[in-house]
């Protein structure tokens, strides 16, 4: 029972495994509705050829506000604010500015280890199918990768090379 129980637990590992070597910095949910809040986890399946990551930076686009980071611990945590491209109603106060970067930086994961990177934020009224992009760099001790590149209008995002994780707004349950 015992061996039988390993077999199909390595057999699983191993039909995962080239996934996550493969895996760049993604997003937990792809999908979300327009005027909600969203909870992004960026997934790292890796570091930079071998190297532990040392640092996430992402960019937040227009129309995502209210953003907050979850503190990681073993991590600093800082964020970098600036002028919304137009003022939105949040909840009856109008919100002009807000976080725009987030980087935890000094910390170590190791290549052979995964992490997850969150924060929360509130969608605005964007049109169902509309694809939003989070730039993401990730650093690592004498490497980077670049997760920046966005599609042409058409093209798979697989087809890039180091692809920026990317939201897709999908209508919601109540028809929003």
């Amino acid at each position: 029972m015992i061996r039988r129980l390993a077999a199909v637990t390595l057999g699983s590992a191993l039909l995962v495994m080239p996934q996550m070597l493969a895996a760049h910095v993604t997003l937990g949910s792809k999908e979300a509705s327009p005027n909600s809040s969203y909870k992004a986890v960026l997934r790292v399946g890796h570091g930079c050829e071998g190297e532990p990551t040392t640092a996430i930076r992402v960019q937040i686009p227009d129309g995502v506000i209210a953003v907050k980071p979850m503190p990681k611990s073993g991590w600093q945590l800082d964020t970098v604010k600036d002028k919304y491209d137009r003022p939105y109603d949040y909840f009856g106060s109008e919100l002009t500015e807000g976080v725009k970067q987030i980087a935890w930086t000094g910390g170590r994961l190791r290549d052979d280890f995964y992490d997850e990177f969150v924060f929360v934020g509130r969608l605005t009224a964007f049109e169902p199918g509309t694809v939003l992009h989070f730039p993401t760099v990730q650093e690592c001790a004498g490497a980077v990768h670049r997760w920046i590149e966005i599609p042409a209008a058409g093209q798979d995002p697989d087809e890039l090379e180091e692809p920026a994780p990317q939201l897709t707004i999908v209508k919601g349950a109540d028809g929003g």
